[in-house]
């Protein structure tokens, strides 16, 4: 578990006398406890802040010692929703005004890979049930992600189910970000159907041919989640439904009432593909380098064709690559559709934030003997001051991934890795290259 600091502001006790003036004598002898008044927080912004009270096990009227405030901190702080924890006090009437200072953690989305025993709905309303601060998303590690994972065994140990929790954090099947996925480690529930809600996909040949990477295989919602997104999705996407909604699956056990753990799974992917669509066509705004009937032709559709979401997917990355192969590697563009429903139309609008041309700097290369140094920059293409082609450079450095006799000829040249880089100068306008082998 990550280490998480608790930083401490100093334990202090003012003492005044009646009448408001500082005692003469020799300051007393620090106080070995104090009375709680009362506890507030600063900084949280998720989690209501009486919860974090709660949590940190102290209340008005406590007697407390400073080694208990400390303990309650590091209580909050193990938790690993928060990523510091600090506290101060000050006198208030005959006790403490104690306040606890948090900054939060990154927290992330759950998803529960092979808990087909349970719903979703079951697991969220027992986490809450039992995991104090418990916000809908889990931190990346610390007290609160063991206690979901207790929850979870306990879970599935009332349904007779074995198997250890783990837990990771990885990239969703469709979307940006992180999720912190839960799943049972133990003998493997099979898929032993796949059923597709849509006539498009149950008639695919495609799909059917794919439907081995499900049928048979370990039960795994992240397993079906990446087959919605890599073979349904783009097929729909093809054929002119870009807003179908496919998933999420539905698991349905068949139980083995002997073992629950030999149980089978059939899945049903929910598929609603709306409308179809036709290409109507794109306005471009704000490219001063190709005029529109160039940027038209990297789509390969005109009016009234189906609008394939895979071309206009690829069209977008041929004009990003057209500017890199002209030297604007800081190119920001946006594309957003407008969709005309009721004639089942798409068009798009697409801005342009060019920014500047680089031009070719200097290349650093290490790792290579002095002759095989010369041999690769002899075979270079862009001179010091041209503008630089990133086409160029990333299909060089696809061919340098291993050594190529194109570039070095019969010369031994021997090395495992390669690394390239690129460094802009953005005041310049020049970028230089980096290759390191090794």
């Amino acid at each position: 578990m990550q280490r998480r600091w608790v930083q401490i502001i100093g334990f202090c006790l003012i003492v005044f006398l009646s009448g408001g003036l500082l005692a003469q004598n020799p300051p007393a002898k620090e106080a070995a406890s104090s009375k709680i008044a009362v506890v507030t927080v600063a900084g949280a912004k998720k989690i209501p802040a009486e919860q974090i009270v709660s949590a940190s096990g102290l209340k008005a009227g406590d007697v407390v010692t400073k080694e208990q405030i400390q303990g309650a901190a590091d209580k909050l702080a193990a938790l690993g929703i928060f990523s510091a924890v600090n506290y101060r006090f000050a006198v208030k009437g005959d006790g403490i005004a104690l306040e606890f200072q948090v900054a939060e953690a990154p927290t992330y989305p759950l998803s529960y890979d092979n808990f087909p025993w349970l719903t979703d709905a079951e697991i969220g309303e027992a986490i809450r049930t039992s995991v104090g601060l418990f916000a809908g998303e889990s931190p990346g590690d610390g007290a609160m992600v063991d206690q979901i994972t207790e929850v979870l065994e306990k879970l599935l140990a009332a349904k007779n189910i074995k198997g250890a929790v783990s837990h990771q954090l990885l990239a969703p099947a469709v979307g940006d970000g992180m999720m912190m996925q839960f799943r049972v480690d133990g003998p493997p529930l099979r898929v032993q159907s796949v059923q597709f809600g849509d006539a498009l996909a149950s008639d695919s040949e495609k799909l059917k041919d794919r439907i081995p990477d499900l049928k048979g295989q370990p039960y795994s919602r992240f397993a079906i989640e990446l087959f919605e997104n890599e073979q349904i999705l783009p097929l729909y996407s093809s054929k002119g439904f870009l807003r179908a909604q496919i998933g999420p699956p539905v698991a349905t056990l068949t139980a083995d009432q002997d073992n629950p753990a030999n149980s089978a799974v059939d899945v049903r992917i929910p598929i609603m593909p709306g409308a179809a669509y036709t290409w109507k066509g794109a306005t471009w705004q704000g490219s001063s380098l190709f005029p529109s009937a160039i940027l038209d032709s990297t789509i390969q559709m005109k009016a009234g064709d189906v609008a394939d979401g895979l071309k206009i997917e690829n069209g977008w990355q041929e004009v990003q690559a057209e500017y890199g192969r002209h030297g604007y590697l800081d190119l920001k563009m946006t594309e957003k559709a407008q969709y005309d429903d009721a004639a089942h139309q798409v068009s798009y609008r697409v801005e342009f934030v060019e920014g500047p041309q680089y031009r070719m700097g200097e290349m650093v290369i290490t790792g290579l003997s002095v002759e095989a140094e010369k041999r690769l920059r002899r075979n270079w293409q862009i001179a010091k001051g041209d503008v630089f082609n990133n086409g160029y450079f990333e299909g060089l450095a696809k061919e340098l991934v291993k050594p190529n006799a194109a570039v070095f000829g019969e010369l031994p040249v021997h090395y495992e890795t390669f690394g390239h880089w690129l460094r802009p100068d953005t005041e310049k306008h020049t970028v230089d290259v980096l290759l390191d082998f090794k």
